[in-house]
């Protein structure tokens, strides 16, 4: 790792890693944080100064190839939720002493479901499915009334997991369909209530249950006009029978309340080909939707040969309909590289965190980047350094030439503090998160 001329020492750097490490001190409300931040509590005005910030600068090249990421030592100024200004470091000055730490951008959690876990609550693995999606849909109808009870305690514990892996903003579907009608979001709202202030989110109003298979469409109606994001839906042939009353329902009520639209398509036969080219259609007709509309998970793609792959991408990008993956393995590896290829926007997310659904969710959308890496053999130090824009929503601190584009005075002061020395080993190791900074607040 080659540093700057005003960096401290990699030796320098282990050692006060190690010493923050071993300092964690609790703090009330939140798990921990480390102490450099509990040195200075943000001032009445809103400012927080922070000294001896890690920041990279650019790229060590060796024939040609990026062999390292160069890094400085910077004093930065906060001032209501904003980078207010970024000097040369300052190691002598009254500001909390970020100690060597890399600076990034904090992490976003772009599917996910909040209203909706056992997390924070007694364990409950998964239990064995019977019935498809269908038979989930019987399960949770049965389940959700119970769940519902304590979702708001369980939603603000999830975010303080979430917040503890360096993610300050989530996606978050929320389920409205007949069975909770909209007390899932009534009650997920009350828990973003709580965190407004160190962290943020969109909502997606999500029949799980379907469009029609169950009667979700007044329901959808009534979420459509309160503080939603985006219009949801799921495998519309599967559910609800049909591709195209589906789809046009949902473009509609999207195009009504200027929504965005969010669709979890998990089929990977022909209906789920004949979704994705159905939406792209439908969203080249009415263009106030493109930048707007994302397919999640879209497993399809996965089961098309190479040859489909990039012609289905192509359109998407032409579309402007992002994918929202959350990077399977198995026997379900996505076209990741084919998507960057064609500059689809590729988001992640946890998805599932300890429900009935999924057992596995670790928070830690960094692991989703690391994971990417590994699948698609990103191991380089320049492919390493981009992956992290998995983790960020596509915000990186150096461009692809090595030009330093994050962070800049006015910025959001979002922002993580890491063990790491640059991005490159962020995403390799799944470096740990010693702070995280929202809007200005110490959220973690």
């Amino acid at each position: 790792m080659k540093t700057s001329d005003n960096s401290i020492s990699r030796k320098d750097f282990i050692r006060n890693s190690a010493l923050a490490a071993a300092g964690l001190t609790l703090i009330p409300q939140i798990m921990a944080a480390s102490p450099f931040l509990k040195e200075q509590s943000i001032s009445a005005s809103g400012k927080l100064s922070l000294k001896n910030v890690r920041l990279e600068t650019g790229f060590e090249y060796e024939e040609g190839e990026v062999v390292s990421t160069k890094t400085g030592l910077f004093y930065i100024e906060i001032e209501n939720g904003k980078i207010k200004n970024i000097t040369p470091n300052q190691p002598n000055a009254k500001a909390v002493d970020a100690k060597g730490m890399l600076m990034l951008p904090a992490f976003k959690d772009m599917h996910i479901h909040l209203d909706k876990t056992f997390y924070g609550d007694k364990w409950q693995a998964v239990r064995k499915r019977t019935g498809g999606v269908k038979g989930m849909i019987a399960l949770e109808q049965k389940m959700l009334p119970e769940m519902l009870k304590n979702s708001t305690f369980k939603a603000e514990k999830m975010i303080e997991l979430l917040q503890s892996k360096g993610t300050s903003f989530a996606r978050s579907h929320v389920n409205i369909e007949p069975t909770s009608k909209l007390d899932s979001l009534k009650n997920l709202q009350k828990a973003l209530e709580h965190k407004k202030k160190s962290f943020g989110a969109e909502l997606v109003a999500f029949p799980q249950h379907g469009v029609f298979y169950t009667d979700s469409v007044p329901y959808l109606k009534e979420a459509a006009q309160m503080d939603i994001d985006f219009i949801g839906g799921v495998d519309p042939f599967t559910i609800d029978g049909t591709i195209e009353k589906t789809i046009d329902f949902t473009v509609q009520l999207a195009l009504d309340h200027k929504k965005g639209i969010d669709i979890h398509l998990h089929e990977t036969g022909e209906s789920g080909l004949n979704t994705v080219e159905y939406l792209i259609k439908k969203i080249n007709e009415n263009p106030s939707l493109k930048g707007k509309t994302y397919l999640s998970h879209c497993f399809i793609l996965a089961k098309l040969d190479k040859v489909k792959q990039e012609e289905v991408a192509e359109k998407l990008a032409e579309a402007q309909i992002g994918i929202v993956s959350t990077i399977p393995f198995g026997s379900l590896v996505m076209p990741i590289p084919a998507l960057y290829k064609h500059n689809v926007t590729v988001l992640t997310g946890n998805d599932s965190i300890v429900d009935h659904w999924n057992t596995f969710g670790t928070g830690s959308v960094l692991q989703k980047a690391n994971l990417m890496a590994q699948l698609y053999g990103f191991s380089t130090e320049f492919l390493l350094s981009r992956s992290l824009k998995l983790a960020t929503a596509n915000i990186l601190p150096l461009d692809d030439k090595g030009v330093q584009q994050w962070p800049k005075t006015g910025d959001h002061a979002d922002f993580v503090l890491m063990d790491a020395s640059c991005s490159a080993e962020a995403v390799s190791r799944i470096s740990d998160v010693k702070s995280l900074i929202h809007k200005g607040n110490v959220a973690y």
